[in-house]
């Protein structure tokens, strides 16, 4: 696949997080980030490659596409890949998920025209993802350093590893770019516009991303923080909560960050309202 729209997947899905996350006690950036320079620099070229290649892209995909095709697509993508899922349940000795995942796959694949459609969700069979970074995390592996790196995003030492192993051995979109070969490279055609189905649904949430005091550190922790949510199912302990959120730091003042972050906000250049002339008599 081409490593411009694999960037495509990483940099979406903290984007996708950012609306849930805002939800929460206002946290102060991470400061176990020893390779920030090097971070700073690749989320500045990739972040002029998406605006340059990546987003421009998906915008034309939203352009020619209604809301309902939009969401067959990505009904379509999020099923066909839940083999990751079941697989890495498995691995996590999670047998209840992997037959709950299997089912929903099998429904969706059936009574959904090939996960066109959701009919599992009206059955109330929940859908819920994970990974094998999410696997490693389990069995006790540490998070380690954060990396951007280029074309490929945010990650950690630890959520590295399940793009070659998740893309490899579970993923159906892999499995089929490998054993067909067709001209022109038609055989990555699924990948390409399941990557841009997941760029176009991040474009509502690019606004809170854009307005952020600093833009790599929101990123940054918007990712460590969804990366948490999918290791404890969504659910993870309070005293983790507080620990992310810095608010176990005695020098940490929520209120002064929030005072500087809106500070720095009111500081910001404002579009005039566009005057309306005045109708004719």
């Amino acid at each position: 696949m081409s490593p411009v729209f694999r960037s495509l997947l990483t940099r979406s899905l903290p984007l996708v997080a950012v609306a849930l996350l805002t939800g929460c006690a206002i946290a102060k950036p991470r400061t176990d980030d020893p390779h920030e320079k090097f971070n700073r620099s690749v989320y500045a070229f990739n972040n002029s490659v998406d605006k340059a290649v990546v987003r421009p892209v998906a915008m034309g995909y939203r352009k020619v596409t209604t809301e309902g095709m939009r969401r067959s697509v990505s009904d379509f993508f999020t099923n066909i890949r839940l083999p990751i899922t079941v697989a890495n349940d498995l691995l996590q000795a999670r047998p209840k998920e992997a037959v709950q995942s299997s089912g929903r796959f099998i429904v969706n694949l059936t009574f959904g025209l090939g996960g066109l459609f959701d009919p599992a969700s009206e059955l109330g069979i929940p859908l819920n993802e994970t990974d094998f970074g999410v696997t490693l995390a389990r069995w006790g592996v540490p998070e380690g350093s954060f990396l951007m790196l280029p074309f490929l995003g945010p990650t950690t030492m630890r959520d590295v590893w399940r793009i070659p192993v998740d893309g490899y051995f579970f993923d159906p979109l892999s499995y089929f770019a490998r054993n067909n070969s067709y001209e022109y490279g038609q055989e990555y055609l699924p990948q390409v516009l399941y990557l841009i189905s997941l760029r176009s649904s991040a474009v509502d949430a690019e606004s809170f991303l854009n307005s952020a005091y600093d833009p790599y550190a929101f990123l940054r922790d918007a990712f460590r923080q969804q990366r948490l949510y999918m290791i404890y199912r969504g659910n993870p302990p309070e005293d983790v909560i507080e620990q992310m959120q810095g608010l176990k730091d005695k020098n940490f003042n929520p209120d002064e960050l929030l005072e500087e972050q809106q500070k720095w906000q009111n500081q910001q250049p404002t579009e005039k309202p566009t005057q309306n002339p005045p109708k004719q008599q």
